[in-house]
């Protein structure tokens, strides 16, 4: 015979407490709501708006900044084109021709037998001639069309510069300058004074 397997007892039902009665009752008035405070909007109002007016001055301050280097950059290139101009004026009356011209008209002549002093004796190379020429012994070989229109130290009006402009002051004439006087002659060479 088989043994059946005990079966335990059936569990006590609990015996649960009475249920209160559920009642429909209407739903709770909502509260008073906490008003959001006036302070708050009216700070981040003014938040946003100084951001839009700092945003503004910087691109207000930008636009400005732009112009003015714009300005500069244009005075730069005028005062670039008037260098390159004072430049080619001063390359035309640094020419070797214009600088014989004007010594020619101030009453030089090129000297065709120069004489050459030797410093260590004192001796002089050469036989010294008086400088004669005439206008035609000066004349360049090789023109320059650079200084056709340049005048003259003799033909400028005082105050006027090379290239037709005036300076700021007048250019000392030989009648205004003080007479040179050469040293006495001593034994031996007259040397420079140095320093």
């Amino acid at each position: 015979m088989t043994a059946l397997p005990a079966q335990s007892a059936p569990a006590p039902r609990r015996t649960s407490a009475p249920k209160p009665e559920r009642r429909l009752r209407p739903a709770p008035e909502p509260g008073r709501r906490a008003k959001p405070r006036l302070a708050y909007a009216v700070i981040a109002l003014g938040g946003v708006a100084l951001i839009v007016a700092v945003q503004l001055l910087l691109s207000i301050a930008v636009a400005q900044g732009a112009y003015e280097i714009d300005a500069y950059q244009v005075q730069q290139a005028e005062l670039a084109r008037e260098h390159q101009k004072l430049s080619e004026d001063l390359d035309r009356v640094e020419s070797p021709q214009y600088l014989a011209s004007n010594a020619e008209a101030l009453g030089m002549v090129p000297n065709a037998d120069p004489v050459y002093l030797r410093l260590s004796d004192g001796a002089v190379l050469g036989q010294p001639t008086p400088a004669t020429g005439a206008a035609a012994a000066s004349a360049p070989l090789v023109p320059n069309a650079l200084i056709d229109g340049v005048p003259l130290v003799t033909e400028q009006q005082q105050g006027q510069t090379p290239n037709g402009g005036t300076s700021g002051e007048a250019p000392a004439t030989a009648a205004d300058a003080p007479p040179v006087v050469p040293p006495p002659p001593a034994e031996g060479l007259p040397t420079p004074a140095t320093h």
